[in-house]
């Protein structure tokens, strides 16, 4: 039997197989190989892992709600961004895939037939994007597209409600009337505060007014209120009307009447309201009672000329102010307590009463 040959401590063939072994099988290898790894996933290192992450992100319509959800959740590494609902629910829907043909019929057979939640649903958020690419034609009309979304999301709901699959007809062209209609609407109730159409014709003319004026320029015809209510159905009476409706612009009736400084000692605090006709009372009664009113305005600052020092004071600051100051803020101004403040009110008002009883006799008519 041949001798077994010693190992040669020096022998390259051991040491390289335990290094083989570190790399392999040793606990530190691996864990060092993942360290690496991690770090070039946090720096980017690795190119071509990046571009499929943006490639997914472009396909999915943007950066996903969990990464912005991260992002927040980490957030002191630079200023903190708006949120932006409009993004946020742009991103939501693209989370539901369109339909094809066939399964969009059997959904719509599904609800018509048994009234399946499931398969409405189903309709409804399959055609979301549709939604939003409607109310995105009205966004000049209306700024705050959300808003137009919502209500075009009503009118998608109520496609489906109302659909019916075997009249040949593909629920999105079905679809795209309900949601124009519901846009539409919301406009002309909110376009300004107070409604200005309410019947079919003043609808007709909101929407078309423009539209039919400039047609009518382009064909070189004057666009009278006769032309564009022959080419609208609706009278010339009415064109007159809603062209005045569109381009007055909204006035506040508490508003005042008049600039400051513009009118007399009458004229304070009178508004649009005040000026207004009162239908129910006759036309010489509105007469009698304005000149009554003026004669007092003007008998009261006759009145108020009279007074001096305190009793001036407490007449215009208390009795003649629109904002009347408090017994106790008069009081704390001269020294006075309120009771004391009251009685020169009381005094002033007696003395009222007896000025107004000399100047103008007949036209009052105390309670004794």
């Amino acid at each position: 039997m041949a001798k077994k040959k010693a190992a040669d401590p020096e022998s390259p063939a051991r040491p390289r197989k335990r290094k083989k072994a570190a790399v392999g099988e040793d606990g530190g290898g691996p864990r060092k190989k993942d360290a690496v790894d991690r770090d070039e996933d946090a720096g980017g290192a690795s190119g071509r892992g990046r571009d499929a992450s943006e490639r997914d992100e472009d396909a999915a319509g943007g950066v996903s709600g969990e990464d912005v959800e991260e992002g927040s959740s980490e957030g002191t590494a630079g200023p903190l961004a708006p949120y932006d609902p409009l993004g946020a629910y742009l991103r939501e829907i693209h989370r539901y895939p369109l339909l094809a043909q066939e399964q969009e019929k059997s959904l719509a057979v599904k609800y018509y037939e048994r009234q399946d939640v499931d398969a409405a649903a189903a309709l409804v958020t399959a055609n979301l994007r549709l939604v939003v690419k409607i109310a995105f034609e009205y966004r000049r009309a209306y700024r705050n597209v959300m808003d137009l979304i919502q209500e075009g999301n009503i009118g998608l709901m109520q496609a489906v409600k109302k659909f019916d699959p075997f009249r040949g007809v593909k629920l999105s062209t079905y679809a795209s009337w309900w949601i124009r209609a519901y846009i539409l609407r919301y406009l002309l109730n909110n376009w300004r505060l107070v409604k200005i159409g309410t019947t079919q014709a003043q609808r007709r003319l909101f929407f078309n007014l423009s539209k039919e004026k400039r047609r009518l320029e382009s064909l070189g015809i004057d666009a009278t209120p006769q032309n564009i209510a022959e080419g609208l159905s609706v009278t010339p009476a009415e064109v007159i009307e809603m062209d005045r409706r569109l381009a007055a612009p909204e006035a506040s009736l508490d508003a005042p009447a008049r600039a400051p400084g513009s009118g007399g000692d009458g004229d304070r605090g009178a508004t649009r309201l005040d000026l207004l006709s009162n239908e129910d009372v006759p036309t010489d009664e509105a007469l009698v009672v304005a000149e009554f009113n003026d004669k007092l305005q003007t008998k009261v600052a006759e009145f108020a000329e009279t007074l001096s020092g305190r009793d001036a004071d407490v007449f215009r600051n208390r009795l003649w102010a629109d904002k009347p100051e408090t017994l106790q803020e008069i009081g704390d101004r001269y020294s006075l307590t309120r009771e004391g403040v009251r009685q020169i009110e009381k005094r002033i008002l007696a003395r009222l009463r007896k000025f107004l009883e000399e100047q103008m006799g007949d036209y009052l008519d105390f309670e004794r």
